[in-house]
């Protein structure tokens, strides 16, 4: 661990500094230059500007019907609601950090949301005949697609950061989604419809890295704030029922009309409710008394979501769908019970929310089990147009096989990996400059530095140390090493 923290110290923080770059200032320029930069470079596209009449009759397109809105916004819908509304109280759960969950988790998808536009329109939607980026209603959810990783980073370091440093965060995350996802998608053409290489193992990895550089040893000045009470479980279990109920959505929102559309949201529903299953009689199996711990519960049983993101519009089977919640229940739950106090203690990840459960993990497995499905996809069970629709054998990939666009699927995982590690520990080092405003070692988790309280906020009480949400867990005894309650 030496060179760990010779590393560390090369990005240390000087002690004393008089510079704070404010919040004020940060979103009013970056508002005016999302206006610059939008006025130079965004436009409608044809299915959004008034030309689309001239455009329906050059297309012998019959009906206003036809436009993309009509198929796109009812996903764009779930998916945003999946952003600004799951998210954000999935994170409720800190007793007192609610507000900092649901306002920052706010104020980083509105400012996201922008720079993705951009990003992403430089990337796959420029005009090179007049240099402008035409945005439609799949460009929004793309961009909502793009925030969702930021989303998973913000995590991974709840409650120890300002909102200078989250929207810092943001600006890279997205700037890093954007390059890593034109070289998964485009240039090694793999697949990853429901963005588990692309969304969730970057994000996943991106925040793990900028908390292993932010680490904090003396955060056990904190540890009374960071835990749950009752009606904050409940709150966070309102983002978890939003997400559980959208995801379907989320994973089906950009695939192809007709049947690949159709059969990612049967194979996310399907791995949904197995994992449902399966984190139930894990979470109740582990504990002394066979209770169930509410962090599973709100957690882990979206795995399975997670995890069949990238195979979500290939033929991997009804039965397939339930095995992959299947072991993503199992999966997750094990890890907030034994990885995320392990990785903490001897890896010195401080993990808040457990996002290497829930998104690193399952999305690694999504990638995986992705690449095993291309490589055995064949004519007999897609068909030979079915097997070009669903993998896009055209135009430079018209000769690609099935086995090798299972080889490009893992390099996609490979790269989603790198990015997110990578970026997360160049980011980090850069947080850690003070000139952020961060919250002091004794005063995270806490809204009382960044917002105005009612008066009559009660003291929270003491919780224990390895303990991310609740304030008291029994856990089977087991021969890990780690401390029990």
């Amino acid at each position: 661990m030496g060179c760990v923290q010779s590393f560390r110290a090369l990005c240390d923080r000087p002690k004393n500094t008089n510079v704070r770059i404010s919040l004020p200032a940060v979103c009013f320029v970056w508002q005016i230059a999302m206006i610059i930069l939008f006025g130079v470079f965004i436009r409608y596209d044809e299915e959004s500007d008034t030309h689309w009449i001239e455009h329906r009759k050059k297309e012998n397109i019959s009906s206003d019907i036809e436009n993309d809105f009509y198929f796109r916004y009812p996903s764009f819908q779930d998916v945003h609601v999946m952003i600004f509304v799951g998210f954000g109280f999935l994170m409720t759960f800190l007793k007192r950090y609610s507000f900092g969950a649901v306002g920052f988790n706010f104020l980083i998808a509105a400012f996201g949301l922008q720079w993705a536009l951009l990003m992403q329109g430089w990337f796959h939607s420029l005009d090179y005949t007049d240099g402008k980026i035409k945005i439609g209603v799949e460009s929004l959810i793309n961009a909502d697609f793009c925030v969702a990783g930021c989303l998973i980073a913000y995590g991974a370091v709840l409650g120890k950061v300002s909102p200078v440093q989250l929207m810092v965060l943001t600006l890279f995350g997205i700037t890093l989604f954007a390059v890593e996802e034109y070289i998964i998608l485009s240039l090694i053409h793999a697949r990853d419809a429901g963005g588990s290489m692309v969304i969730h193992t970057f994000g996943g990895y991106y925040g793990l890295s900028i908390s292993w550089m932010l680490y904090r040893p003396n955060l056990d000045q904190s540890s009374n704030l960071q835990g749950s009470v009752y009606h904050s479980d409940v709150f966070a279990m309102i983002g978890t029922l939003f997400l559980w109920m959208f995801w379907p959505s989320f994973n089906s929102a950009i695939t192809d009309h007709g049947d690949g559309q159709h059969r990612a949201a049967i194979n996310t529903y399907l791995a949904l409710a197995s994992t449902v299953l399966t984190t139930v009689a894990i979470s109740s199996l582990f504990q002394k008394h066979g209770k169930l711990d509410m962090v599973h519960i709100q957690n882990s049983t979206l795995a399975g979501g997670v995890a069949v993101g990238t195979a979500a519009e290939f033929m991997l089977m009804p039965y397939g769908s339930l095995i992959v919640g299947f072991c993503c229940g199992i999966i997750s739950t094990l890890g907030y019970i034994y990885l995320t106090p392990f990785m903490e203690k001897h890896l010195k990840i401080q993990d808040t929310c457990g996002i290497h459960n829930l998104h690193a993990m399952p999305g690694v497995i999504g990638g995986i089990v992705g690449a095993i499905t291309a490589a055995a996809a064949s004519e007999s069970v897609y068909g030979k147009e079915g097997l070009i629709n669903t993998f896009d054998f055209e135009g430079a990939f018209k000769n690609m096989v099935p086995t090798k666009q299972g080889g490009h699927q893992a390099a996609g995982l490979c790269v989603a990996i790198c990015f997110g590690i990578g970026g997360g520990i160049i980011v980090g080092c850069i947080l850690r400059l003070p000139i952020w405003g961060d919250p002091a070692d004794d005063n995270c988790f806490n809204d009382e530095p960044y917002w105005e309280l009612p008066e009559d906020e009660e003291s929270a009480p003491p919780i224990l140390h390895y303990n991310n949400h609740m304030a008291n867990k029994d856990v089977v005894d087991t021969n890990f090493g780690m401390e029990q309650n």
